[in-house]
């Protein structure tokens, strides 16, 4: 399952940003990993310091790796629901 990967796979947040400047990627990793630890691929960003948000993402890649069970933080699903990405 998942190549070889964890049984638990999620969607979530990374920050990369400096201090006070936060900037996110929107990855898919190992549950067990650190939050800014290794993760899978990298299928988006999300800057929320812009006005407005930006949010880009591959949808394709997204809907992919959900189909193979991976499953959105919540954060995430509500970054999904806003550039509507329906599973």
């Amino acid at each position: 399952m998942f190549g070889g990967y964890g049984l638990s796979v999620k969607i979530r947040l990374t920050r990369v940003g400096a201090k006070k400047q936060p900037y996110y990627r929107i990855v898919v990793a190992d549950s067990r990993s650190p939050r800014d630890g290794k993760f899978i691929e990298k299928i988006g960003i999300y800057d929320p310091k812009s006005d407005p948000s930006k949010i880009e993402v591959d949808k394709d890649k997204a809907l992919d790796w959900i189909k193979k069970g991976a499953k959105p933080t919540g954060t995430v699903q509500k970054l999904f629901d806003k550039i509507d990405l329906k599973r």
